[in-house]
């Protein structure tokens, strides 16, 4: 008991002060694990994710060498010059780019960071309604995140791996992208028809301006090694965080002067995040209190009825918390129930990790906040709440339509 309560304090004050909820899963870890259940130090540590952490630091390095070097502006024009003065398919550009980049390793709001503010200045410039842009880059950034070699896909199939349960890594990233694309076609054909407030005067796609049209040596070897990255991860099943730290370190000797900082860009806040949440997910299974809250779930009878209570659940708490976080907490709980009945593991895995994520267009996460603070010519109060109508609307309908398409089949 005094396990979950540490875990609901956590999230409580992660939420109203600004401080990384991985510190205080690790002081938590620390406090229940000697005073509550008498672990040493060593036995605390045993939950830390070595493999996890090695992946998020490789992959980020690497997006951050690309980054620093001009690879991703490069792939990012690329896509936009795609357009030619067809206005209409700018949101599916944005969506397209946004999930080849997640798929490829770059962390959600990093992806999103790089294209809301191109894709709200677009809609800006040609009068598109910019929650329609925004929500679409969102939406094609969590298409792709979880690729075997993103982010989210390795924490899932990396917390998978210890367990009885199999699940292929090209059907969580197909049930993502899919159901990411539907989300993003219906908010397509909703609000392409409303007209935003403002009125800038209109100019040609092409005038936007996308500099640097010749590829450079150093983007040349940099494309080279993401693609050797893909390969070696997915036909030769090479530890992929070894393999972004090799590709990144070459391209940082052999790009000193502008590489110099390429560390800064390593995702720090979120490997602090999830190394102490996975930390303490190790301290509750070592409690047995994870073992008890799912089979208590089992128990009731209704496996069904518990997975789409579970989707809702991680729905509405991800609204207001890291995504990330919930998953690292939610996919153990889920895994005694898929032992214990005849629920799709894949089915009910790949519902969870999208109930968790659709809902960050929420302006209380961070690519929702990103949206928000790139808006141009808009009411920010009302656009704020028109962020808010939209995410309730998927807060309320997006977890049971996970729950309708990918669990429910299962049973069937």
């Amino acid at each position: 008991m005094i396990s979950i309560v540490a875990l609901g304090v956590m999230f409580v004050v992660a939420t109203v002060m600004p401080i990384n909820i991985g510190i205080l899963a690790f002081i938590a870890s620390f406090i229940v694990g000697t005073a509550s259940l008498g672990l040493s130090e060593d036995e605390i540590f045993e939950g830390f994710p070595v493999e996890l952490f090695v992946t998020i630091v490789g992959v980020t390095y690497l997006f951050s060498v690309a980054r620093r070097n001009g690879t991703i502006e490069l792939l990012v024009q690329g896509g936009v010059k795609l357009v030619r003065g067809r206005v209409a398919l700018v949101p599916w550009v944005l969506f397209g780019i946004a999930a080849v980049l997640t798929a490829f390793g770059t962390f959600t709001p990093a992806a999103v960071a790089l294209l809301a503010p191109i894709g709200m200045n677009f809609a800006y410039r040609f009068r598109i309604n910019q929650l329609m842009i925004g929500m679409m880059v969102i939406s094609g950034a969590h298409a792709g995140a979880f690729s075997p070699i993103a982010v989210s896909g390795a924490l899932v199939l990396g917390m998978l791996d210890h367990t009885p349960l199999h699940v292929a890594p090209y059907a969580l990233l197909l049930a993502s992208f899919g159901f990411n694309l539907l989300l993003s076609v219906l908010t397509f054909v909703l609000l392409r028809r409303r007209n935003p407030e403002s009125r800038p005067e209109p100019t040609d796609v092409d005038d936007e301006g996308t500099a640097g049209s010749k590829i450079t040596w150093r983007q040349g070897l940099t494309l080279v090694a993401l693609a050797g990255l893909v390969v070696g991860a997915l036909v030769f099943h090479l530890e992929i965080g070894f393999l972004a730290l090799a590709a990144g370190a070459v391209l940082t000797v052999l790009d000193m002067k502008n590489q110099a900082k390429a560390t800064e860009g390593i995702s720090w806040s979120t490997i602090l995040l999830v190394a102490g949440m996975v930390t303490y997910v190790g301290i509750l299974e070592k409690a047995g209190t994870i073992d008890k809250i799912s089979h208590g779930a089992a128990g009731m009878g209704a496996p069904l009825l518990v997975a789409l209570l579970l989707c809702f659940a991680v729905a509405v708490t991800s609204a207001f918390a890291s995504s990330t976080a919930i998953l690292t907490a939610i996919i153990p709980i889920a895994v005694p129930l898929l032992l214990g009945s005849h629920l799709s593991a894949v089915g009910l895995v790949a519902a969870l990790a999208i109930s968790t994520t659709i809902v960050d267009t929420s302006p209380f996460s961070t690519n929702g906040a990103l949206v928000l603070s790139n808006a141009r010519g808009v009411d920010r109060n009302r656009f704020y709440k028109q962020i808010l109508v939209f995410t309730g609307g998927i807060v309320g309908a997006g977890p049971f339509l996970a729950w309708g398409l990918l669990v429910l089949p299962g049973v069937l």
